[in-house]
């Protein structure tokens, strides 16, 4: 993996294949190795750029005194780890889950920066005062506790019920991020998750077209409600993934990595800046 230095936290991130460059951010709670069914496949016609956010994954700690990490600072660290690798050109950003709150992030304050938009699994509203009081139990209960409860009882809700029976490796790999995945940076993404701005009003003024990714069977992000979010965006394309839940990269990544590369054939990107990913 890469290292860069960014906003004064040390980003990880891997930098793979070349071409258009392709941003992936992973959800709450876990790091890059999320979309690793993607990279390699997504290398051989894109550079992928894959971080791990800041505090999670192999990036360096969050500082002891933050106790909230926003959606909009996270989307700054992207935006300068673009500058950090040598990234001039715009870029496809995919973001999943949370991933995609920081993607929402990234169109409303680096809109110039984007080529091409990819949410997946993801929602554009605010939570709701339920959400919040349950974000901010979450943040104190993994601070007291550590993560094993989320590790034991988010599956659950990540993955289609036939995952869950038949591949219990996906899961065992899930559980074993979660596991490893510091209790501060958890509990400071929750709240800030907690406080994202609504973004309902942003999707119609997105200037580049959109894909939008959801797994057929994802019961925190229906398939009804992107569908909403894509008939919001101006150039938007919906594509249902067969026998996915919310981690539908993981549970079916031919479909998705098919949907993604169809999509970013189609864009009429610049050709990239030289100096090739790693």
């Amino acid at each position: 993996m890469q290292r860069a230095t960014v906003n004064d936290v040390e980003l990880a991130y891997v930098d793979q294949g070349t071409g258009p460059v392709v941003l992936l951010v992973h959800g709450f709670p876990l790091d890059h190795t999320m979309w690793r069914s993607q990279i390699d496949a997504l290398a051989e016609r894109c550079r992928v750029l894959a971080p791990d956010l800041r505090g999670f994954g192999r990036s360096g700690p969050v500082d002891e005194q933050t106790t909230v990490i926003g959606m909009d600072p996270f989307a700054d660290d992207l935006a300068g780890l673009l500058d950090e690798a040598g990234v001039r050109e715009p870029i496809v950003l995919c973001g999943l889950s949370m991933g995609g709150y920081i993607a929402l992030a990234f169109l409303r304050r680096h809109a110039a920066r984007l080529g091409g938009l990819i949410l997946c699994d993801t929602r554009a509203t605010a939570d709701t005062a339920d959400g919040i009081a349950a974000r901010r139990q979450t943040a104190q209960r993994v601070l007291d506790e550590g993560p094993g409860f989320l590790a034991e009882t988010m599956p659950s809700k990540l993955f289609a019920p036939a995952t869950l029976q038949e591949r219990p490796e996906l899961v065992d790999a899930i559980r074993d991020v979660i596991l490893h995945t510091d209790r501060r940076t958890i509990a400071a993404a929750s709240l800030g998750m907690g406080q994202r701005m609504d973004s309902t009003d942003l999707l119609p003024t997105a200037p580049c077209p959109a894909l939008v990714l959801v797994g057929q069977e994802d019961v925190l992000s229906p398939p009804a409600e992107m569908r909403a979010l894509a008939d919001a965006l101006p150039q938007a394309q919906f594509v249902e993934i067969p026998g996915g839940g919310h981690l539908a990269p993981l549970e079916n990544p031919e479909a998705v990595n098919r949907a993604i590369l169809s999509f970013v054939s189609s864009l009429a990107l610049p050709a990239p800046a030289d100096g090739p990913g790693r």
